[in-house]
């Protein structure tokens, strides 16, 4: 697996790194072995940057992938968790539940240390707390030797400048807005990040299952244009042989100034197919076609978490 320097940290990550969510059963049932052994293919296919959070589960996926970590040497592998995010709309950025968070977590996942803690979802709540209280108590953590690296994670650009301006970040990880149809992350936010030496991460290649051929979920807040143009994308690959879905996730693990690309899966089959995709080359005829049928709907998304956080 092809890997990438996360910003000034240090790390080296691989171009595509798993997500955890599906330990905690965000998306359906996962049976424990199902589960243990889409880790242990992760690990295998050089997926050795893991991503979960307190909030996947309700603290399920944490338990989980500690479990399934168990006698996997440390080193082998770089392990990046959240925090203020514990429920739908339960969130508390406060600097008394950082400290405890932080140690609930490495128990959870049984090390000594994390190598990147991330704020969850901070559009949800005034982020001047995140500025002037969460990030000042991550540091103290660092400090401790608890944590090495600290970021912030969200989905409306608007969250990227506003901490970075006011505070320094080791690294962020925006998520659903690089994607075949949604590139404003590299657009708007990705330039001015690698100016000030901040590590860039991407999550969700696939925008929550829109650019694959499975059913798409009730929850899906992208607007029905883009919801269609995204049908008649998977329906133009299908026809030339291929898998939308593959080409999401080669498109968006291309680009040379994102460090990583997260997704999730409980499927070892999954985790297998991806790594086999990014060995082969990227159809650069069918992205020009698919590009050109998201061309009408680009960029177009949705409001996250509070009004003026967008």
């Amino acid at each position: 697996m092809q890997t990438r320097p996360l910003g000034t940290t240090g790390l080296q990550l691989p171009i595509l790194s798993f997500g955890a969510s599906s330990l905690g059963q965000e998306f359906r049932s996962v049976q424990l072995d199902e589960a243990m052994q889409s880790v242990r293919v992760a690990l295998e296919c050089g997926l050795n940057f893991i991503d979960t959070s307190p909030f996947y589960g309700r603290g399920m996926s944490e338990v989980m992938l500690g479990i399934a970590l168990r006698g996997v040497p440390r080193d082998s592998y770089t392990l990046c968790t959240k925090l203020g995010r514990y429920d739908l709309q339960h969130f508390d950025f406060s600097a008394k539940r950082v400290a405890e968070s932080v140690d609930v977590s490495l128990h959870r996942l049984g090390t000594d240390h994390l190598d990147i803690i991330l704020c969850h979802d901070i559009e949800f709540v005034p982020m001047q707390q995140i500025v002037d209280e969460t990030i000042p108590a991550l540091r103290k953590i660092q400090q401790s030797g608890k944590v090495r690296f600290i970021g912030i994670s969200g989905y409306p650009q608007k969250v990227f400048r506003f901490v970075c301006d006011q505070t320094d970040l080791d690294c962020v990880l925006s998520y659903n807005q690089y994607t075949l149809q949604n590139t404003r992350f590299v657009d708007e936010s990705v330039p001015y990040l690698k100016a000030k030496g901040v590590g860039v991460m991407n999550a969700g290649p696939f925008s929550a299952r829109l650019l694959t051929n499975a059913p798409l979920p009730a929850w899906l807040k992208e607007p029905e244009s883009v919801k269609a143009a995204a049908r008649r994308a998977a329906e133009h690959c299908s026809q030339h042989g291929s898998d939308i879905a593959k080409l999401a996730l080669q498109f968006s693990c291309a680009h040379p100034d994102i460090a990583t690309t997260v997704a999730g899966s409980a499927n070892p089959n999954n985790i297998r197919n991806w790594a086999r995709w990014l060995a082969e080359p990227l159809d650069e005829t069918l992205l020009k076609d698919v590009l050109a049928i998201f061309e009408p709907v680009k960029n177009l998304g949705h409001l996250e978490g509070l009004k003026d956080n967008n």
